[in-house]
C-alpha cells in the first residue's frame, strides 16, 4: 500500500509540537544567502555569452561558448568540500555562526568577478582570477544548502516544514528572476560594445551591497533550537562526518540525497542557466527573448514552489515528488518540441509547462532532504549528499549539453537529458519513506 495513504488525514493532523514558531528574522535570514547565492551563481549563466568573449575569445563561438560553461562547471566540484567543512561546522559550532561565514565568502567573490580585468587586458591571467574566484564561490555555495536548509526546517516547527523551507526555493527563483531581468535590461539598453566592456561588470558588482543587507539580517537571526537543544543536552558530536560515514542508515539516506534531486538538479541547470544561451545560440532566438522566456517561467516558479511546499505539509512530500518526475517523463519532449517551432509564444508555453513540473519537486526538494537526517549530523551528511549529485549532474550539465550538441548537431539533447534525469527521480521517490508527518529526527 502507498505509504503516502496510510497518514491520517488532513483534519487529524494536529501539531502538539511545542517549538515556537520561526521569527522572521530567523525565517529571513535562513532565506537571505540562499537568495543572494541564486543570485550569484545564476548571473554567471544569464551572461554566460558576453563572457565568453570578455574571458575565453575564439574564432569559434561555440568554443568560447563551452569554455565558458566549463569554468561554470568546475567550481561544482568544490561544492562537495565546502559541503563536507562547512557542514561539519554547522554540526558542531551551529548553523547560524556558519552561514554569516558563507554569506560573506559568496558575496565578496561574486562582487570580485565585476572588477577583474578582460582577456584582451590581461591575457591568460584574467580566465585564471575568474576559475579561482569560482572555487571560492563552489566553497560557499556547498555549504549553504545544508546549513541554511536545515537551519529553516529546524525553526519551522511540526505541520509547517514544507511550507516554510519552500519560502527558501521561491528565494531561489525570486533571486534568478532578478539576475534574468537584470541581464535582459542590460542586453535591450546597452550594445554589444558596451555590455562587452562594462556592462557585464554590474549585475556582479550588486552582490556586494545585497550580501551587506543580508549579512545584517543574519546576524539578527537565532540560532537554531533543534541545534541548540542538542548542543544543551550534550548530543553535538567532534566528528560529525565520521560518524554519518560510520552509520549504514546515515549512508543509505546520503545516497539518496544524491539521486532524489536529479531532475531538481538538472532541471535548474538546464531550464534556468542553460536556457537563454541554448535559445540564443541553437534556436536563433534574440538574447533579449530568451532571457524573457526565463524570467517568465521564474515568475511562475515562483508562486508554484510556495503551493508545492504547502501542499507536501497536507498530502506527504513522496507524492508530489514521485508526480512531478513522471509529469515531466511525459511533457518533456512535447515541451520541448514547442521550443524548437521558432515561436516566441509556443516557446515560453512549452517553457512554463516544464517549469511547473520542476516547481512541483524543487519546492518539495530540500525538506524532505533536511527530513532525512538527525540533528546532529544533519547538516554534513545532507550538504554533503546534495552537493555530490549537484557536481556530477547539475554543474557539468551546460557543459555536457553544449558539448553533446557540437558533436550531434541535435538540439533535442537537452530534453533526452532532462527526461533521462527525471525518469530516475521518481523511481528514487517512490522508493523513500514519507517523513512529513513525523517529528525530525534526533
Amino acid at each position: 500500500m502507498n505509504k503516502v495513504s496510510q497518514a491520517p488525514p488532513p483534519a487529524q493532523r494536529v501539531s502538539t509540537d511545542n517549538t515556537p514558531k520561526a521569527t522572521k528574522a530567523s525565517i529571513i535570514g535562513g532565506l537571505v544567502g540562499v537568495f543572494i547565492e541564486l543570485y550569484d551563481n545564476a548571473v554567471y549563466g544569464f551572461v554566460a555569452g558576453t563572457l565568453a568573449v570578455v574571458f575565453f575569445p575564439s574564432d569559434a563561438p561555440t568554443t568560447s561558448v563551452l569554455l565558458t560553461f566549463l569554468a561554470f562547471a568546475i567550481p561544482f566540484f568544490f561544492r562537495p568540500l565546502g559541503a563536507a567543512v562547512a557542514g561539519s561546522w554547522g554540526d558542531r559550532i551551529g548553523r547560524k555562526r556558519v552561514l554569516l561565514v558563507l554569506i560573506t565568502m559568496m558575496s565578496l567573490s561574486t562582487a570580485l568577478v565585476g572588477f577583474l580585468p578582460s582577456y584582451a587586458v590581461a591575457g591568460v591571467w584574467a580566465p585564471i582570477a575568474l576559475v579561482l574566484l569560482r572555487f571560492i564561490q563552489g566553497f560557499a555555495m556547498g555549504g549553504e544548502p545544508g546549513n541554511g536548509n536545515s537551519f529553516l526546517a529546524e525553526h519551522a516547527g511540526e505541520g509547517r516544514r514544507g511550507r516554510v523551507v519552500s519560502y527558501a526555493n521561491a528565494a531561489t527563483f525570486i533571486a534568478m528572476l532578478l539576475g534574468t531581468l537584470f541581464a535582459a535590461l542590460l542586453t535591450a539598453v546597452l550594445s554589444s560594445s558596451s555590455m562587452e566592456t562594462w556592462g557585464w561588470r554590474l549585475p556582479f558588482l550588486l552582490a556586494l551591497p545585497l550580501g551587506v543587507v543580508g549579512l545584517i539580517i543574519r546576524r539578527m537571526a537565532d540560532e537554531s533550537p533543534e541545534f541548540a537543544e542538542a548542543e544543551e543536552e550534550g548530543r553535538v558530536t567532534g566528528s560529525p562526518l565520521r560518524e554519518a560515514l560510520a552509520s549504514p542508515e546515515t549512508r543509505r539516506a546520503m545516497g539518496t540525497t544524491i539521486v532524489l534531486p536529479l531532475l531538481n538538479s538538472s532541471g535548474y541547470f538546464i531550464l534556468f542557466i542553460y536556457m537563454p544561451s541554448f535559445m540564443k545560440d541553437e534556436m536563433h532566438f534574440s538574447a533579449l527573448e530568451g532571457l524573457l522566456v526565463t524570467a517568465i517561467m521564474l515568475a511562475v516558479g515562483t508562486f508554484a514552489v510556495l503551493y508545492a511546499g504547502r501542499l507536501s505539509d497536507r498530502l506527504g512530500r513522496r507524492r508530489l515528488l514521485s508526480t512531478s518526475a513522471f509529469t515531466m517523463v511525459v511533457i518533456g519532449f512535447p515541451c520541448y518540441w514547442l521550443l524548437t517551432r521558432g515561436s516566441f509564444a509556443t516557446a515560453t508555453i512549452g517553457a512554463v509547462l516544464m517549469s511547473l513540473c520542476f516547481a512541483g519537486t524543487n519546492g518539495v526538494m530540500q525538506v524532505t532532504l533536511a527530513e532525512l537526517f538527525p540533528t546532529r549530523v544533519r547538516t554534513v551528511a545532507y550538504g554533503v549528499g546534495y552537493n555530490l549529485g549537484t557536481a556530477i549532474f547539475g554543474g557539468a550539465a551546460p557543459l555536457l549539453v553544449t558539448a553533446l550538441i557540437a558533436a550531434t548537431g541535435s538540439a533535442w539533447i537537452p530534453a533526452i537529458y532532462l527526461v533521462l534525469t527525471s525518469a530516475v527521480a521518481g523511481v528514487a521517490a517512490l522508493r523513500i519513506r514519507e517523513t512529513a508527518f513525523e517529528p525530525l529526527k534526533r
